[in-house]
């Protein structure tokens, strides 16, 4: 996979910090490098129309989704 490849390069060069994604298979990128990498993740939940986060670090993989719930709170039919 070209992301993890990247994520690797940016590792061998000494690199360190955070890297966010909305795709849920990336989070596999982390498993295969537990030396180096783990997954966290933010709370969520879909309030009046609007999407709130608990801003709390949580570790592991988040185990939500909520594209249907926010397409539906604006009026698409899914």
């Amino acid at each position: 996979m070209g992301t993890e490849s990247f994520v690797r390069h940016l590792l061998a060069q000494g690199a360190i910090g955070l890297i966010t994604t909305h795709d849920l298979a990336l989070a596999k990128i982390a498993e295969n490098m537990k030396e180096h990498a783990a997954n966290f993740h933010f709370s969520d939940q879909l309030e009046d129309g609007r999407l709130r986060f608990d801003y709390k670090l949580t570790p592991g993989t988040v185990q939500t989704t909520n594209a249907l719930e926010l397409m539906r709170s604006i009026g698409l039919e899914v």
